[in-house]
């Protein structure tokens, strides 16, 4: 069922319980180890919900990252889970929320 595929960061939604988007102490980690760089980056891992939109399950601070330091560069998801009649669209989006300080 797993398909990897190329996405803008910041059109991924939230999950329920990340809706404050990244975890500040993380973020800043990833900044300073990572920084812009998103070459041999994990997968995001997501859920495809109705009308195609994707929720993500682990990698929020991957895709913040990314949304924030490396705008318009497209990041890897793979799609663990399809629902096709979960409706994400009440979801916050990566873009919604901003960086932690």
């Amino acid at each position: 069922m797993n398909s990897v595929r190329f996405v803008d960061p910041g059109d991924l939604r939230l999950s329920t319980g990340r809706q404050d988007g990244a975890k500040r102490s993380k973020y800043l980690q990833q900044v300073q180890q990572f920084g812009a760089e998103i070459t041999d980056m994990p997968p995001i891992e997501v859920t495809e919900g109705r009308d195609g939109e994707l929720m993500i399950n682990d990698g929020v601070t991957r895709a913040t990252r990314c949304h924030y330091l490396a705008p318009g560069e497209l990041v890897p998801v793979d799609v663990i889970d399809v629902r096709t009649f979960a409706d994400f669209s009440r979801l916050l989006r990566v873009r919604d929320v901003p960086p932690p300080r």
